[in-house]
């Protein structure tokens, strides 16, 4: 019986910038899902890589004065050089410079243009150079990277992307491509189907609910006499998919597919004075590093034997790219498309001054220097530099995907890290491993113990039924990992009532079989949880197995030996290894010295319990914050339309059009400028735009309609809400009003949890100016009304149905 294949991939990375724990997060997480297949028993596939080419590189590599090639060879180096100190596990690392990169996207191209999907064209816009895209607006617009455009005059190669709006939608609904999160399926079908809300808005002005004698512009009626989209229907401006949603036809536009400007890319083949656009061509490696387009028969095998790709992991802000261009090419050229796209979120660095300093970049290589050298070179001084590096890869993996649920947004400290660690892992999994073996060691001459009563399935007091479950197996490792910590705590509760430390100074022969029980109970629940623990903490789990007399994990992964646990599984008389501590504790004086790394050559104040040794007059005032790939930080959003002739997506975790600094490849937005005075955590006016002190007319200034008609009011839903560190007050949310996505920062902490506010439909100010609230940007305001000084808020909300981002008159 030949085994079941699974084939995932990593976004590829721009070489643009080296590594950090940005690029790290999706990588890490792709590695725990290979290592689950692989003990599964799966043929797994598992395939990461750098994207190299672009006028963007062209440009770096002439300012670094050396050539294109040489500076993506250094910078690919680094993520591959990273990749191996953490112990990735990736089959194959492909770069869009190799050659059977180049041949694949050449043949690839030939087969669209045989099938008729590429036509020849112009286009004159204005270029964002430093985001090789381009964007609306008058000569000299700022563009996403801060830097004013260029106007380019082009003949480009287009590709026929509007006869695949429907397909693309019957896909998705279907389920035949799965998207995940939700939030993101919703977004990509959003701009497949068009802006519905323009033609709802559309039928209200043109006053065709006869009825209901609705002026006209009127946006929201109180009651709608029939669903605005279906009288649109039937005048032929939306129509319908399989499954009865509407769509507008011709949302969807070709897009340019070939630059003619600079010469760093695949040459069109047939036509050389064109290079492939950076996003064709980066897509493709999904594909060619698996062998397509190769005239190698094995290569070839590979490729049948593999495609299509069971999962490609992404940043949240490519999903679009992977979910509507590269099926579209795919189904151009009549070949499979991949079976699921799941989007990670972005990482947020809370710590404000950091942001000043280094641009909010935390460089992976700063948690395996430290963790490796500061906490575990310390209790094992001879280790070798890789045994730290694993150690430090450990301690990362387990924090990134236990403390942010996969596929939202979460904060990344270095204080967070620690108080994660030695909660979770030294004082919890590490503590019970270290208290329970070393009791068998001193009781019973180091050899498992004989489990004294009929061998149950499991024992009803450990709930380890929970982790067979296995929610890492669906991408949910933050459930996954909560449930496997509330195990331990159950396992390690069970161990203080059971006192086996009592047990062991009692001659009854009763106490002695009760000592036997727990001991034996307690190793095996460890053996369990250390079994599904290892995808995620390898090297960790590796020491745990060992010290058990279990050998090598990685050879009892391959063997099978890691899945269908059942309870038994240790052998009495087995032979404990060597005993040790797995997770020494880490100082909380640790994050000083993070600190440090991160910024060699200035001093920051310390925000540990560790005091600070520098003086205030020392400190060297921040600089403006920049992004890690060199991108300088602007604070206002250029509108950008990706359907635009040429709008490139990145397939990289870096950021693309949005106006903020980067924080682990993604975004810590800020509008603050050196030198001026931050915000508090919330506006001085409270915050909501709407309260009332009782029942009696509010003594407030009168206003004329012009002052009014500013103010613009949207639907808007709750996508995302999540608190924030240090910030009891605060919530953080995402809201999506229908035609695009916003931060909102909102004091409401103390009266609505983040669980209750997800999905709610509410009012926003959508015009207020964006404002910083602790190092993050807060772009709205949500509409809210209170009874009393200090009542509670009640968010305005809408008992009926209405469209995202319809606006309030």
């Amino acid at each position: 019986m030949s085994k079941q294949t699974f084939y995932l991939t990593t976004p590829i990375y721009y070489v643009n910038a080296r590594p950090h724990i940005g690029h790290a997060y999706s990588t890490i997480a792709a590695d725990v899902i290979a290592r689950r297949h692989r003990l599964l028993g799966d043929d797994t596939f598992f395939l990461t890589g750098t994207d190299e080419h672009g006028q963007k590189v062209e440009r770096s590599a002439a300012a670094a004065g050396v050539a294109p090639q040489q500076f993506a060879d250094e910078v690919s180096a680094s993520f591959r050089t990273l990749w191996d100190r953490m112990g990735i596990t990736y089959n194959d690392y492909i770069r869009t410079t190799d050659e059977r990169h180049k041949q694949g996207v050449q043949r690839l191209w030939k087969h669209l243009e045989e099938r008729g999907a590429i036509y020849l064209s112009t286009y004159t816009g204005q270029y964002s150079i430093g985001e090789e895209m381009f964007v609306e607006g008058p000569p000299g617009t700022i563009g996403p990277d801060g830097k004013p455009t260029e106007t380019v005059t082009e003949e480009n190669y287009f590709f026929k992307l509007s006869e695949y709006q429907l397909p693309l939608i019957d896909r998705i609904e279907s389920g035949e491509l799965t998207i995940q999160p939700e939030s993101s399926r919703n977004e990509v079908l959003s701009f497949l189907r068009g802006d519905l809300n323009a033609v709802i808005v559309r039928v209200y002005d043109e006053s065709l609910f006869a009825d209901a004698h609705l002026p006209s512009g009127t946006v929201v009626p109180a009651k709608l006499p029939v669903n605005p989209l279906d009288i649109a229907y039937d005048r032929g401006w939306v129509l319908k998919s399989a499954s009865g949603k509407y769509y507008i036809p011709g949302a969807l536009k070709d897009l340019s597919i070939s630059r003619s400007s600079f010469k760093w890319g695949i040459p069109v083949p047939g036509d050389e004075k064109h290079v492939i656009y950076v996003w064709l061509d980066a897509l493709a490696n999904y594909m060619t590093a698996i062998g397509y387009g190769s005239d190698d028969p094995a290569m070839q095998e590979r490729f049948a034997r593999y495609w299509p790709a069971d999962l490609h992991l992404v940043g949240k802000e490519i999903t679009r790219f992977h979910c509507v261009y590269w099926p579209a090419f795919l189904l151009a050229a009549g070949i499979a498309t991949p079976k699921s796209v799941v989007a990670n979120g972005w990482l947020l660095f809370d710590d404000s001054k950091m942001s000043k300093s280094k641009g909010n970049v935390v460089r992976t290589e700063t948690i395996l220097d430290a963790f490796g050298t500061e906490v575990y070179k310390k209790q094992f001084p001879d280790s070798t530099k890789r045994e730290q590096d694993l150690f430090g890869a450990d301690v990362l993996r387990y924090f990134l995907l236990r403390e942010i649920p996969f596929g939202q947004d979460g904060s990344f400290s270095f204080d967070a890290m620690i108080t994660r660690y030695n909660a979770d892992l030294a004082n919890g999994y590490g503590n019970l491993v270290s208290r329970v073996l070393t009791m068998i060691s001193s009781n019973f001459s180091g050899c498992m113990p004989v489990y004294p009563y009929e061998a149950p399935s499991e024992p009803k007091s450990l709930p380890l039924s929970i982790l067979f479950e296995d929610k890492a197996s669906s991408n949910n490792f933050f459930a996954f990992l909560r449930q496997a910590m509330e195990v331990i705590g159950v396992v390690d509760g069970k161990i203080t009532s059971d006192a086996p430390w009592k047990l062991a100074k009692s001659d009854s022969p009763d106490d002695r079989v009760k000592l036997a029980a727990s001991l034996y109970s307690a190793c095996e629940a460890i053996r369990v949880i250390t079994a599904y623990l290892y995808p995620i903490i390898p090297h960790a789990t590796a020491k745990v197995w060992a010290q058990l007399g279990l050998g090598d994990i990685e050879a009892a992964a391959k063997n099978g030996e890691l899945k269908n646990l059942e309870w038994g599984g240790l052998k009495p008389g087995t032979k404990l290894g060597e005993l040790a501590p797995i997770f020494p504790r880490a100082d909380k004086g640790l994050a000083q010295i993070m600190i440090d790394m991160e910024n060699p050559t200035i001093s920051t104040p310390s925000t540990t319990s560790t005091p600070s040794t520098t003086s205030p007059a020392s400190v060297t005032p921040p600089a403006p914050s920049k992004l890690v790939d060199e991108k300088t930080t602007h604070t206002s959003a250029v509108p950008t339309d990706p359907t635009h002739p040429g709008a490139a997506p990145r397939t990289s975790a870096l950021p693309e059009a949005n106006p903020g600094a980067t924080v682990g490849g993604s975004y810590a937005i800020s509008t603050e400028r050196p030198g001026t005075p931050s915000h508090t955590e919330a506006p001085a006016s409270g915050p909501f735009a709407a309260s009332a002190a009782g029942s009696s007319t509010p003594d407030t200034p009168q206003i004329a309609i012009d002052d009014f008609v500013k103010i613009d009011l949207r639907v808007a839903q709750i996508v995302v809400a999540e608190r924030i560190p240090k910030a009891d007050k605060l919530l953080r949310l995402e809201v999506d009003l229908g035609y695009e996505k916003r931060q909102i920062l909102s004091g409401i902490a103390e009266w609505y949890t983040p669980e209750e506010l997800i999905g709610r439909k509410i009012v926003v100010i959508a015009n207020l100016a964006p404002r910083k609230m602790r190092g993050l940007e807060s772009h709205g305001m949500l509409l809210a009304a209170s009874h009393g000084e200090n009542g509670k808020p009640v968010l305005a909300t809408f008992g009926e149905e209405i469209a995202l981002g319809s606006r309030l008159r």
